[in-house]
């Protein structure tokens, strides 16, 4: 899509002289990168309010609101996650009729010579920023609340509300600290130039340029709204009157007596051939909206899902690869030898929570279905291929990149952004974060070693995961703010800590979350700083704003989960829910079962010579080697540019959304996704330009809002729908989930 200057001419860098645009103070576009010559605007007015009343209150109640939509969702069968899109787009509307209302007077502050007014003036683009920020604070999710519900609701222990506030709190703030100390390289460098921001940046200028309502046609904010009413008004159907919407598996209704069938046409226990789903929320739940992710990424991801669902968990299955048919085709659940549901409290000891390995030895081994424990293979194999393919593919142009920044970093280049920001703001200090860094540290400590040790982390754990987190933030940082991918350190983690202090289940997801997603925290940091540099914001008013929004969002996403889990009888337990409850905790289902693998078993005994699983760790080489073939062929046909398509860490990482992602979640997603990303994209390119991430984010926004009303109205009463065949929030599948061994029993199924 060309971009144009204010006045509506072609940027110059799009001549064939390459000349570099200037701004009205003679500064010279100098960005080394095309995509930001062509993206971002070279002007600035440092006069502009920032941290107004608007600011503050849209803000924090953009962050509050999408922080408990995301947490309430994310305990439902299908999860939607309200993206900050939705917030930056309802907010305009709301900014500008504030300006329009709230009265101008200014109130000066006693005894200082500050003052304040309730309406600075017009609404303008870097309040909108800021309060963006907000809002994607609220919209990032705590991941430390996994923690939290799968002691509550799958182990049934209970944890001091102040260690679990600190606990979420503290994983989130930890990034912080290293986003302090790597900001010179990773947001003041031109090189590291996050290419996800770019479309941020493009929005808001759309946003904020004036526009006229086309004559037969609607203006964005209008075609928002009537979305989001059309969508809000649908999920009354899917959402309260006819569940079974979510998920048409129709093999299943054709055979509803045959294992077999049943396993290839579940939707939600199997391999999903013809299973579909009327329902944004099945559509965008696991996966996130198609409707914002490259055609090129789908058909890598549809590939990935078809290789794994349709062509290896079939020969691994049928062929009876690790006594897989004792155990359901599709489950994340942990077994036991005779097939039934591994009793973890047999091998736990009761007083320390830790494993009993007399009691283990005298019951069983943990078993897997094949589908998990190939799912455990594949996510080592992505690990391995993410660092060779961007070694591949990237590394020249990082090293390129790299040693350019140092020169930037030691001011021998600095490119006009900049220049700009230098000039026109004061940059944060270096003791705000170092300070935020070591209450943050101190705060971690005493959860892991107070409160009767609930978290089982020793002191020595948690700098060790401190220590991974910062050796890692600026390799993974300079991979992520240059070619837009982020390798995840949740295998590492989960590893290291498991065979360091095996038999220890919280202390190892508290190891992982500590270890991972600070990093992952300060990554997110960076990138905002990052946003925040392009749109000219000052920088104290983007770390306040940021440090805010985390605090808020932590005390909600936490304050939301310890209400339900507390509120809500038999939430996250499928077997004792009523019909048609919604509560089943996809997600945190799974991070029960991870913490049983790689928390009470071990990898020791799982995926050694102890355990079923030794085999899966050539899954480390095969992943390194997958990129290699693809590369040759890239070099060896320069002009087939498709061969440079071909991203084998997607496509072998996209069994990282499974299991809790489902057949008919991709189904769904893939049609919808191609659909638009390449018919309407094709057929209709500036239909497509100019509302598909206003629609995406409208549908989002309608669901979640008619969500919490159906909730409060209707649920909070135990009224969960009329009593029908449609009721049903499954796929009407229930022999999907039976083993096929000769002999094993399970509750509902034939024994064959």
């Amino acid at each position: 899509m060309t971009l144009y200057d204010q006045d509506g001419s072609v940027p110059q860098s799009e001549y064939s002289d390459r000349h570099l645009r200037i701004s009205g103070d003679g500064e010279v576009n100098d960005n080394p990168i095309e995509e930001v010559r062509l993206t971002v605007p070279i002007t600035d007015d440092p006069s502009l309010p920032v941290l107004t009343f608007r600011t503050w209150v849209l803000g924090i109640l953009s962050c509050g609101l999408l922080a408990f939509l995301n947490r309430f969702f994310g305990f439902r069968q299908n999860q939607l996650t309200v993206s900050a899109v939705s917030a930056q787009i309802l907010v305009l509307p709301i900014g500008k009729l504030m300006a329009a209302t709230l009265p101008t007077k200014k109130f000066k502050c006693p005894i200082t010579n500050w003052s304040f007014s309730f309406n600075p003036g017009p609404f303008n683009i870097k309040e909108h920023v800021l309060i963006t920020i907000f809002a994607s604070c609220g919209a990032s999710g705590v991941y430390a609340v996994h923690i939290i519900a799968m002691l509550r609701a799958f182990y049934k222990r209970s944890i001091h509300p102040v260690a679990a506030l600190l606990l979420a709190l503290t994983t989130q703030m930890l990034g912080y600290g290293w986003a302090g100390l790597f900001r010179r390289y990773l947001v003041d460098s031109p090189y590291m130039w996050w290419p996800a921001n770019l479309v941020q940046v493009s929005l808001f200028r759309a946003l904020h340029e004036k526009e006229k309502r086309p004559k037969g046609g609607l203006t964005r904010i209008q075609f928002f709204f009537v979305v989001f009413v059309s969508s809000f008004a649908y999920y009354i159907v899917p959402g309260y009157l006819f569940p079974s919407l979510t998920a048409l598996s129709f093999v299943c209704w054709i055979w509803k007596r045959s294992v077999t069938a049943q396993q290839i046409g579940s939707g939600l226990s199997g391999l999903g051939i013809g299973a579909i789903g009327i329902d944004w929320s099945t559509v965008s739940s696991f996966l996130g909206s198609p409707l914002a992710t490259p055609l090129f990424s789908i058909v890598n991801t549809l590939v990935g899902f078809a290789l794994v669902m349709y062509i290896l968990l079939p020969i691994f299955y049928w062929n009876n690869v690790y006594e897989a048919k004792r155990f359901p085709i599709f489950s994340a659940a942990t077994f036991d030898a005779q097939g039934h549901k591994y009793n973890v409290d047999r091998v736990l000891n009761k007083e320390t929570f830790d494993l009993n390995v007399e009691a283990y030895n005298g019951y069983s081994k943990l078993y897997l279905s094949v589908f998990f424990a190939f799912i455990y293979g594949l996510s080592f194999a992505t690990l391995t291929a993410s660092i060779s393919h961007v070694a591949l593919f990237d590394g020249k142009s990082i090293m390129e990149m790299w040693m350019k920044t140092k020169d930037a970093v030691g001011d021998k280049f600095a490119d006009v952004h900049t220049r700009m920001m230098k000039r026109n703001y004061d940059s944060v200090p270096g003791w705000w974060f170092h300070a935020v860094l070591v209450v943050s540290v101190a705060l971690a400590l005493y959860a892991c070693e107070g409160f009767g040790k609930v978290l089982q982390l020793p002191w020595w754990g948690l700098l060790l995961a401190c220590l991974i987190a910062l050796g890692f933030t600026l390799p993974i940082g300079i991979i992520n703010a240059t070619t837009n991918q982020q390798p995840g350190l949740n295998v590492i983690t989960e590893l290291i800590i498991g065979f360091l202090y095996p038999g220890k289940p919280v202390a190892n997801v508290v190891f992982k979350t500590y270890g991972y997603i600070s990093m992952a925290q300060a990554l997110a940091f960076l990138s905002d700083f990052k946003l925040g540099h392009y749109m000219k914001i000052p920088p104290k008013s983007m770390f306040i704003v940021q440090l805010v929004g985390t605090v808020v969002a932590s005390s909600v996403y936490f304050g939301t989960a310890w209400w339900l889990l507390g509120s809500i009888k038999d939430i996250c337990d499928t077997a004792a829910l009523p019909e048609g409850s919604p509560w089943t905790c996809p997600g945190d289902d799974v991070f029960y079962s991870a913490s049983i693998i790689w928390g009470v078993i071990g990898p020791g005994k799982m995926f050694t010579k102890e355990g079923n699983y030794p085999e899966m760790n050539w899954c480390f080489l095969i992943g390194f080697l997958a990129p290699v073939p693809v590369w040759l062929l890239s070099r060896k046909f320069p002009k087939k540019r498709w061969i440079k398509q071909i991203h084998m860490p997607i496509i072998i990482g996209t069994a990282s959304s499974m299991p809790t992602a489902k057949a008919v979640h991709f189904n769904t997603w893939g049609v919808v996704g191609i659909f638009f990303n390449y018919y309407i994209y094709r057929k209709y390119k500036a239909w497509w330009a100019r509302h598909t991430y206003i629609l995406s984010g409208a549908l989002d926004a309608g669901i979640a809002f008619m969500g919490v009303v159906i909730y409060f109205a209707l649920q909070n009463y135990d009224n969960f729908g009329p009593n029908w065949w449609g009721l049903d929030s499954g796929d009407h599948c229930p022999l999907a989930k039976c083993p096929t061994a000769p002999g094993v029993k399970s509750k509902g199924c034939p024994v064959q």
